[in-house]
């Protein structure tokens, strides 16, 4: 392909996840036109790049939606895989039918070329069922016939990155930690910057087109050893005492108890740490000999310096719509049989864009304004039984968008100065979501609306409600007057912008 970056379409899919939010600004920045594919368009309400690139609303299990994606595209990066499935369907089943699709329609629209990041490890070993189904994926993308550029990582290590938070929150939290054999196995960790120079770069290696290319950092290292640099870097003492046998699912209930990966996420990963996983051919080399690869402890100490202003951390691991029970659709909330609504009402003595700067910044440190214990031991509640509980907190203290992760929460609409609609995520036997309001009132007033919904499964649903009506209706009661003084005391010191429409 002899075209000018200004003239060639990137497809970039997966633009709700850790790796596709990152990729579209690198290639903005080198001057590429910019295609995004997306389930859900309001998704991507608050991003940077939203007035750079083409939004095409499509789902690679829905192949009818694909073609309009496709049209005129050169180039189509493929980042999209599962970590959990549904009750009738297992995450790698997801994978295979996705990538076909995708591959399928790639080929009737005769594209240049699809690059996809799969995982590191040798197919010859054991491999775990994420690390089989990852590189089946590849298989599958090239079944008809479109030139495929496959690179294969271990962890990436960045601001945000699954394995790397759930490094760090078991070193920052645990001072001495019984450890499984799967802690010394070796592995070759590769920093964020240098997995999205390989996605640019190959765009000019054409010489790289149905090539399987391994890619790793610099250090070839244990997993104990990275938790020790780790320690090392933040002034930490950790001590590690191996034990013979402690299963990959003991070892992700501990990972969901210390961290916010819950272990539905954990386990997946987990069972892929018992394969040695490091490159073991020198294919990267030879094709991009100029690219500087970094050490993890180089890595590390990049992605330490973006957490310390969470605003810096363009996309994280819990932006992905499959992190938790994120692949169901927004639901249209109204009032019919079968859904419990809680409404209030209170008129605030304050502009509607102070109402929505008071509870746009709910969550996270700040906290739900009252029963914070109450708060807290629901948390705990829900981790004992498999959520993921109240330790997800907040990507960004003064900024909200939809798909946000709120301590066990989820944004799921965002109108500004208008609307915010949460979506729970703990366990719950139904679905339930909680909205907030602010309309202007024909006095200059502003009313503040706070609505509960819950959709009961069953007969323990409406157990459920029941039994916990008396202490929601203390809660939210206490939640909106709190929000209205809030916002009647609102000064611009305290000012937290939410990213809508």
């Amino acid at each position: 392909m002899n075209k000018n970056n200004n003239q060639r379409l990137c497809l970039v899919t997966g633009v709700t996840g850790y790796i596709g939010g990152r990729l579209v600004p690198w290639l903005l920045e080198r001057g590429y036109r910019v295609r995004v594919l997306t389930r859900d368009i309001d998704r991507l309400q608050g991003r940077g790049w939203i007035e750079e690139v083409e939004v095409v609303e499509a789902d690679v299990l829905n192949p009818e939606t694909l073609p309009r994606a496709m049209q005129n595209v050169d180039v189509a990066y493929y980042l999209i895989h599962s970590m959990s499935g549904t009750k009738n369907e297992s995450f790698h089943e997801r994978d295979m039918e996705a990538a076909r699709n995708f591959g399928k329609a790639a080929s009737e629209y005769k594209l240049d070329r699809i690059i996809y990041l799969g995982g590191l490890g040798n197919p010859e070993d054991n491999l775990s069922k994420h690390l089989r189904s990852r590189q089946k994926t590849g298989e599958c993308l090239r079944e008809f016939g479109v030139p495929v550029t496959e690179f294969r990582a271990a962890i990436v290590v960045g601001s945000g990155s699954k394995s790397f938070e759930m490094m760090r929150y078991l070193t920052d939290r645990v001072p001495v930690m019984i450890c499984p054999k799967w802690v010394y196995s070796k592995v070759q960790p590769i920093a964020i910057r240098n997995i999205l120079q390989y996605l640019v770069e190959a765009l000019d290696k054409p010489e790289t087109k149905n090539e399987i290319i391994q890619i790793g950092g610099k250090s070839v290292i244990t997993y104990a050893e990275m938790m020790q640099i780790y320690a090392r870097i933040n002034n930490l003492k950790r001590f590690l005492i191996p034990v013979p046998l402690l299963s990959p699912r003991l070892s992700s209930y501990w990972v969901h108890w210390v961290t916010p990966i819950p272990s539905s996420l954990a386990q997946p990963l987990i069972q892929g740490l018992k394969n040695d996983v490091v490159v073991y051919d020198d294919k990267a080399r030879k094709f991009f000999p100029d690219i500087e690869l970094l050490s993890y402890e180089e890595a590390v100490k990049r992605a330490l310096d973006k957490i310390t202003d969470p605003r810096e951390v363009e996309t994280t691991w819990n932006d992905a719509l499959l992190s938790s029970k994120g692949d169901e659709r927004p639901v249209e909330l109204e009032t019919k049989e079968g859904l419990n609504i809680e409404r209030r009402f209170r008129i605030v003595e304050a502009s509607p864009e102070k109402v929505f700067k008071a509870f746009t910044s709910l969550g996270g440190e700040k906290g739900w304004l009252t029963f914070e214990w109450a708060w807290k031991l629901r948390g705990i509640a829900d981790r004992m039984v498999g959520g993921v509980g109240f330790r997800r907190g907040r990507r960004d203290p003064n900024q909200l968008r939809v798909g946000d992760a709120l301590d066990f929460w989820r944004v799921e609409a965002i109108r500004t100065n208008r609307l915010l609609r949460l979506r729970a995520e703990m366990k719950v036997p139904g679905r339930a979501w909680l909205e907030f309001q602010s309309m202007p009132d024909e006095s200059g007033r502003t009313k503040l609306v706070q609505t509960a919904y819950f959709a009961p499964k069953g007969l323990p649903g409406l157990l459920y409600w029941y039994a916990l009506y008396p202490l929601h209706s203390l809660i939210f009661s206490s939640m909106i007057e709190q929000v209205a003084k809030d916002a009647e005391n609102f000064t611009p010191a305290r000012v937290s912008t939410a990213l809508g429409e």
